[in-house]
């Protein structure tokens, strides 16, 4: 029983992990619906892919306010109401025949679905209920639930493809996400002042917070920074089962390597998550977008083999959200957990700008040239500069306008 209450505090972040596992997993999956949807629709590739980005973009723009929502009433309601989003999104996507229906499923309602079921709301839910001690695995545990989403729904979703086609594997997903809403009972928060970490200035409320954080540069670079990860992984997820199939390898090695990376990924997140605790997160940051270069410079000089994307997917796999917990950790280390979702949802929007671009620009790119090889190179171009402005980011000053909140505050 003393061991149960020990360890009953996991029931929280795994419950986000659930979360995160449906609304992420399901939402990497649609880089294998683009050759049959563009075929069966009539489509270009760009118009697909300009829907996804779309959903990011909207995703992102909506991100603070609804973490603001979170911030203010609860996780639980917030979530919930994401949870609706999501399953009608899924099912107007099944029914669509042209380029609307597509816009407003899979951008539109997809978009606030996952604004609302995503990082920001969970990790900051999830922050909040635990000890500061607990929060660094914590939060690792949760984001490594989106990594195991994409690694159990890519098997499932190519399964479901190739037995029933996009339209019913579209509803039958719309019946899984349905999942999501008993499960925001476990992390519904209770919203306290406690939850802050020590010797940080606490704002009274989430404008006050978030203009506190803005007035700190390193906040600011965090948000460039995460550009790059959006960029990256939208990118791969949307556009290699593609540019796989173009190089002529089967439809199964898309997703395969799709696979792989959300397996690797599990591992990888959490032990980058569990890094932040051991060594300066910037500094853990920089050493893994040094590596994620490494990965894609070998990519585009290695010649394209099955062993080759095997590798990739692996090695990529191995560094593809473990900059969620560093960078929200990072967050919280800086200006406290009470309003994280709302200051990590606008550090969010800077990756779903990125996510944008990286979505649209492979389509674009492909339809007027024929190739992705230029994007691969951009990719890695990105990667070095996340590598070096993670470096210049101050992490142990205190943000300016901390005394400001606290006269405000005395008032």
């Amino acid at each position: 029983m003393v061991l149960l209450r020990r360890y009953c505090w996991l029931l929280v972040p795994l419950a986000g992990a659930a979360i995160l596992c449906l609304a992420l997993g399901i939402r990497q999956t649609f880089g294998l619906f683009l050759p049959v949807i563009t075929v069966d629709l009539g489509i270009s590739r760009e118009v697909f892919a300009l829907a996804i980005a779309y959903q990011n973009l909207l995703w992102g723009f909506t991100q603070p306010l609804i973490g603001m929502v979170s911030d203010r009433f609860g996780a639980g309601r917030v979530i919930a109401l994401g949870c609706l989003f999501y399953i009608s999104g899924l099912l107007l996507m099944s029914q669509a025949e042209g380029v609307l229906a597509l816009n407003l499923g899979a951008g539109l309602l997809v978009g606030l679905g996952m604004s609302a079921s995503g990082f920001a709301v969970v990790l900051g839910a999830v922050s909040r209920l635990v000890t500061d001690k607990q929060r660094n695995v914590a939060l690792a545990l949760a984001s490594a639930g989106g990594s195991f989403g994409q690694f159990i729904m890519i098997p499932i979703s190519q399964g479901f493809l190739s037995s029933y086609g996009w339209q019913t594997t579209l509803i039958l997903f719309g019946i899984l996400a349905l999942l999501m809403a008993p499960l925001a009972i476990m992390v519904r928060n209770r919203n306290t002042t406690s939850a802050v970490l020590p010797n940080k200035s606490v704002a009274g409320s989430p404008i006050a917070a978030l203009r506190e954080a803005l007035s700190h540069r390193g906040y600011k670079m965090l948000t460039v920074g995460f550009f790059v990860c959006g960029f990256h992984v939208v990118f791969i997820a949307v556009h290699l089962p593609a540019y796989l199939n173009d190089l002529g390898f089967s439809p199964k090695l898309g997703a395969t390597a799709l696979t792989l990376i959300g397996l690797t990924n599990i591992i990888g997140t959490y032990t980058w998550g569990h890094m932040g605790g051991l060594f300066r997160r910037k500094r853990a940051l920089s050493l893994l977008y040094a590596l994620r270069s490494l990965i894609l410079l070998g990519f585009i000089l290695l010649p394209k083999s099955e062993v080759t994307v095997i590798a990739f997917a692996i090695c990529m796999g191995a560094t593809w959200l473990g900059t969620v917990p560093l960078t929200s950790g990072l967050v919280a280390q800086l200006f406290g957990a009470r309003y994280l979702s709302t200051l990590f949802g606008v550090v969010f929007l800077g990756h779903q700008l990125g996510a944008f671009l990286g979505a649209w620009l492979g389509g674009w790119v492909f339809d007027h040239t024929g190739s992705y090889d230029s994007v691969w190179v951009l990719a890695c171009g990105l990667s070095i500069f996340a590598t070096l402005i993670h470096l210049k980011i101050d992490d142990q000053s205190e943000p300016v306008t901390k005394p400001v909140v606290e006269s405000a505050k005395r008032v």
